[in-house]
């Protein structure tokens, strides 16, 4: 009677209750490597974005779009099938039979040509996203053509999350050794190059959760690197060194002279300017105005020389 009764407690409905083994799941070897392929690597290119707190996942969905629509303007050409590949293959489907037909068609599915040239990546720091990038992206190139076509068609505003975008032509380990390796292979092909071009250059380190290095020690690594001959004009620069150092990952790229006149790739700037980058800009229009009207008098800019190098704020 006490089993029967037992039974009938657990029978319910005209179901019975099953207990549920726990079952501890086993990591798979690759799965290390699958979530390391999601992360930054050294070797990795790509573009920092800022955004406020909280607006990350926003921030990521537009930029999505965004970079969908231009590397459609951009690396269309580059990323269409050969046109003699196609040929080709035509040629060969005449005498291929049905069976090689379905194989190439499987391979295909298996292989597809599509290229992901941008794929979001989790960082843990917050107000801040991140894209790596793959070629033909170059994204010193494409972060200023964007902010370009924001400044000539302010009328068509097509984000809203997005603050500033940050492009990094080679990323490493953010340590002395990892800049070094990094920034002496970013900076190779605008200073050291033949025949020697004497270039004006000043340097813009951003560090956030990131105490190893200082911004003093960066810069004297950087300007370093760069080499003698080379002067330092932290106003009137022709060429713009980025150093990025987020958390555990340093990038390093090189930007030209628009950098300013870009609202430091600002895309928030751009469309809708603080109070702040109004007063300057009509500071910049009336000191501009003064220059045309004297033009020949002005009062040339103070430049200095390495190692004397210094951050433009």
């Amino acid at each position: 009677m006490d089993s029967l009764k037992r039974r009938a407690d657990d029978d319910v409905d005209g179901r019975t209750e099953k207990r549920v083994k726990k079952q501890w799941r086993v990591p798979r070897k690759n799965d290390r490597g699958a979530v390391n392929a999601r992360a930054i690597q050294p070797g990795d290119s790509g573009i920092w974005a800022t955004c406020n707190k909280g607006r990350e996942g926003k921030c990521v969905g537009e930029l999505y779009d965004l970079l969908a629509e231009y590397a459609e303007l951009l690396y269309a050409d580059q990323l269409a099938p050969d046109a003699n590949d196609t040929v080709a293959d035509d040629d060969a489907d005449d005498g291929a039979d049905i069976e090689s037909n379905i194989r190439a068609e499987v391979d295909g599915i298996r292989k597809p040509s599509t290229i992901q040239l941008f794929t979001s990546v989790k960082v843990d720091v917050q107000c801040v996203v991140f894209f790596k990038t793959v070629a033909p992206v170059q994204p010193v190139a494409l972060v200023q053509r964007i902010c370009e076509d924001a400044q000539n068609q302010r009328a068509l505003k097509r984000t809203r999350f997005v603050k500033r975008l940050s492009p990094m032509t080679l990323m490493g380990r953010a340590s002395a050794e990892g800049l070094e390796s990094v920034a002496k292979q970013v900076l190779a092909p605008h200073f050291h190059q033949q025949p020697f071009q004497s270039r004006r250059f000043a340097i813009r380190p951003t560090l956030r959760n990131h105490n190893t290095l200082s911004r003093d020690l960066v810069i004297k690594q950087v300007a370093g690197l760069v080499g003698p001959g080379h002067i330092v004009d932290l106003k009137n620069y022709e060429l713009l060194i980025v150093v990025e150092l987020y958390a555990n990952i340093c990038g390093v790229s090189v930007v030209n002279n628009t950098f300013e006149d870009l609202k430091r790739f600002n895309l928030a700037e751009i469309f809708d300017p603080t109070a702040k980058e109004a007063a300057e800009e009509g500071k910049k229009t009336l000191a501009q105005s003064d220059t045309d009207a004297n033009q020949g008098t002005g009062t040339p800019a103070v430049m200095t020389t390495l190692p004397q190098a210094m951050e433009i704020s």
